[in-house]
């Protein structure tokens, strides 16, 4: 089994540009995203030249969101994941979502009719055994420890019920990583500042690339959710660059 400790979900000593200890990081990443939480949803539209809402879809129901299904959605962010998940669970479905940045969240009351709770993926603060769907959007990199928050997630999930975790990762292929940096690192950045006139959402991106430059390889991730209890445990890459993580509650 893997020790909690020896499973932070970033290289944070490779981040010591951004941040010096764990209470600057939570403070860094949440000024960020309160920051640049208006903004968030152009940013994520250049960032996926508008393809982002397909793909979701697409991801949800191939790892099983049906119609009827009580679903978490941790990192919520402004809802972009939240929203293709209520297409697929429909009106008798159920949807929370769960996320840290009080900005952020601001946004999703704004855009979908969804019960929201404020909070980390490290500790829910919700009850056992009652949700079907967990699903979260690119966000893994922000959490602090895996195993603490696979735990968590295998918990308030009911048996039988299902993770898919959507996540960006560094690729193997030069090429691809040459034009994903520049697109991450510099292009979009570029853009927010020259059309939107805001530095503060450039910085979010170049801390986004940075992450995604130090995340743990993907055996480590699915390692953990196994550690945590979760059987089926497996993940599939997508385009060279996406890559999504399922598992099940016994």
């Amino acid at each position: 089994m893997i020790n909690q400790i020896d499973t932070p979900v970033l290289e944070s000593s490779r981040l010591k540009h951004h941040f010096r200890n764990e209470t600057e990081r939570l403070a860094l990443t949440q000024s960020m995203f309160n920051r640049s939480a208006d903004l968030y949803d152009r940013i994520e539209w250049w960032t996926g030249l508008g393809s982002g809402p397909r793909y979701r879809r697409q991801v949800l129901q191939q790892a099983g969101l049906k119609p009827g299904m009580q679903v978490l959605d941790v990192a919520t962010g402004t809802g972009l994941v939240a929203r293709e998940a209520l297409t697929l669970i429909g009106p008798q479905g159920r949807l929370v979502g769960l996320d840290p940045s009080p900005g952020m969240l601001a946004q999703a009351r704004k855009k979908l009719e969804i019960e929201i709770v404020q909070g980390y993926a490290e500790a829910i603060p919700l009850a056992a055994n009652q949700f079907d769907f967990l699903t979260m959007g690119y966000a893994l990199r922000h959490v602090v420890d895996l195993e603490t928050t696979f735990r968590e997630y295998l918990r308030v999930l009911k048996p039988g019920g299902r993770i898919c975790i959507l996540e960006i990762v560094r690729p193997h292929n030069p090429l691809l990583l040459k034009l994903l940096k520049f697109h991450l690192h510099d292009f979009v950045p570029a853009m927010t500042r020259l059309l939107l006139r805001r530095p503060d959402a450039g910085d979010l991106l170049k801390y986004y690339w940075d992450t995604i430059e130090v995340c743990v390889p993907h055996q480590t991730i699915e390692a953990a959710i196994s550690a945590a209890g979760f059987t089926s445990v497996r993940s599939q890459l997508n385009l060279g660059m996406f890559r999504e993580y399922l598992g099940t509650k016994p």
